[in-house]
């Protein structure tokens, strides 16, 4: 195994994504720690595996640093001595999120997102999980210390998957909570900090206490302190503010998310971290009984829109790998990846905190040690290690309890093609009330899901 010091080897699986694909690049070369090392980037797609191979080496000739960059369709042909593999693959995810999101709603089961809680979550899920376990069993054989760092949604059930199923090191993330950009942007919204401030001075981080924790895409704002004073009230004033004016978007995730976010601070006193993702698991939020909610139930997943956004950002990736767009615009508009800084502190000793997902182990003390919760972290190669955070507050307490429960569920029914620890992990879910829709919805989504799932649930 590598040593801190050495050069990393770093093997991106799903190197055209989204979210992640260009910003990996950019922070490989902006980075003293990692820029001296090799960046292995696999794609199942020929043509995009080139298109970023060739953005890779003009940015690494243009930038002049000695990263290496290397690749495959194949990738047991790059793991080999990898000490970091990041999950980042998904295939066709808007249409399979569309598909989730419209035969969930013949039911009456509305998600916004479609990718983590819901039949959406459970099938992405069902997706994603034979995927990482098969990364997972290739690395006992060619990188058996490497960190696999699971960044594909539904992160959490993927994460529980690993940690259960895998005989490798693994933590999972979401770029939601980005370190520290997260922080600096709470405290310059209740003006602790000025707008124009990009880091939190020494002594005024001493001076913070800000609890957020709780299992992905619902995580929330427990506690915000400053020097001895209680922000939550001036946060609640600033969300109910900003709610009045809030614009409407045909877009289901950012839809009314401030008016959502008013409404759940006022019901548990704490504040919904990622409303976009939250407001979908509270079934509140559905439309069920007869009395309306304000200012609407959620509306469903845009899988239409999102299609488009997906090929807008590749044909920008495009223009960079051909030319079209300067190397110097690609590192001037670049930003920092949530994985690739982790890798960045663990390799290079910087002692960096993080919002990560992983094992509890007493963090939050009211939750089992082995809840797979997103928290802050301290790590390092030896991996992460929880901040204290408390007890979580009544009422978000049991709804944790639920969100666990389906995913445990959802991980072993992944792994056993058990039809009926499916049908459980569905009406465990928090947002499914009815066994028949339930079973209808399975049913229906296995067959029209077939290319996408494991044979094995049709034996």
């Amino acid at each position: 195994m590598n040593k801190p010091g050495n050069k990393p080897k770093i093997v991106v699986i799903g190197a055209g994504s989204y979210f992640f694909g260009k910003q990996v690049i950019w922070n490989m070369v902006k980075s003293e720690v990692l820029q001296n090392g090799t960046l292995a980037l696999v794609d199942t797609n020929p043509e995009i595996l080139k298109t970023m191979i060739t953005l890779a080496k003009k940015v690494i000739t243009e930038t002049n640093v000695p990263a290496k960059v290397i690749g495959s369709v194949n990738r047991r042909e790059v793991m080999k001595d990898a000490d970091f593999i990041v999950l980042a693959f998904s295939e066709k995810n808007a249409y399979y999120r569309g598909v989730d999101t419209r035969i969930s709603a013949k039911y009456g089961v509305t998600m916004c997102s479609s990718d983590t809680i819901g039949p959406g979550g459970i099938f992405r899920a069902l997706r994603e999980i034979p995927v990482a376990l098969a990364v997972a069993k290739d690395m006992e054989n060619l990188c058996p210390d490497a960190w696999l760092i699971n960044f594909v949604n539904p992160t959490a059930v993927i994460g529980i998957a690993l940690r259960h199923y895998a005989k490798v090191r693994s933590f999972a993330l979401c770029d939601g909570l980005h370190e520290p950009r997260r922080r600096i942007m709470m405290l310059k919204d209740v003006g602790i900090l000025p707008a124009d401030a990009e880091t939190i001075p020494t002594e005024m981080e001493a001076k913070l206490d800000l609890a957020i924790g709780g299992v992905n895409h619902c995580t929330w704002m427990i506690r915000f302190n400053y020097d001895g004073r209680n922000i939550m009230p001036e946060l609640r004033s600033l969300v109910a503010e900003k709610a009045k004016n809030e614009l409407e978007t045909v877009k289901a995730k950012p839809r009314y998310n401030l008016k959502y976010a008013l409404q759940l601070m006022d019901l548990y006193g704490a504040y919904p971290i990622a409303t976009s993702h939250t407001k979908e698991y509270v079934p509140f939020f559905q439309g069920y009984g007869v009395t309306p909610n304000e200012p609407e139930p959620i509306i469903p997943f845009n899988a239409d829109i999102r299609s488009k956004e997906m090929a807008e950002a590749w044909k920008i990736t495009e223009q960079f790998a051909n030319g079209d767009k300067s190397i110097d615009e690609f590192m001037k508009d670049g930003r920092q990846d949530h994985a690739t800084d982790i890798i960045e502190s663990m390799w290079g000793k910087l002692g960096k905190a993080f919002y990560i997902n992983s094992a509890n182990r007493g963090a939050v003390t009211n939750l089992p040690e082995d809840a797979f919760l997103e928290l802050r972290c301290d790590i390092d190669m030896h991996g992460p290690r929880p901040q204290p955070l408390g007890e979580f507050p009544r009422g978000l307490l049991a709804l944790q309890h639920q969100v666990l429960d389906t995913h445990e569920l959802t991980a072993e029914a992944a792994v056993t093609f058990d039809k009926t620890l499916l049908l459980r992990a569905m009406i465990t879910d928090p947002i499914v009330n009815n066994i028949g829709d339930a079973k209808n919805i399975m049913n229906e989504l296995l067959e029209a899901e077939r290319k996408a799932l494991p044979e094995e649930w049709y034996q």
